[in-house]
């Protein structure tokens, strides 16, 4: 009489999953180098949009100081 359940993995086998098979979930890297990119372009964003902002400011106080 065997009493041994035949779907239960024999010796830890099929407990690691397969080595070598692509994840399709992004790594921490993954994750820290798009957070970088993010914030960079971000930075470049805000300070072209201040520099603009001053020139407008600077183009509007000159012109009413000449008027």
């Amino acid at each position: 009489m065997d009493n041994s359940d035949k779907g239960a993995p024999q010796d830890g086998a099929d407990d690691a999953p397969a080595a070598g098979l692509p994840d399709d979930e992004p790594t921490t890297l993954d994750m820290v180098n798009a957070v970088s990119r993010s914030i960079s372009k971000t930075a470049w964003t805000g300070a072209a949009v201040g520099i603009g902002s001053a020139a407008i400011v600077a183009a509007l106080l000159y012109t009413r100081k000449r008027s």
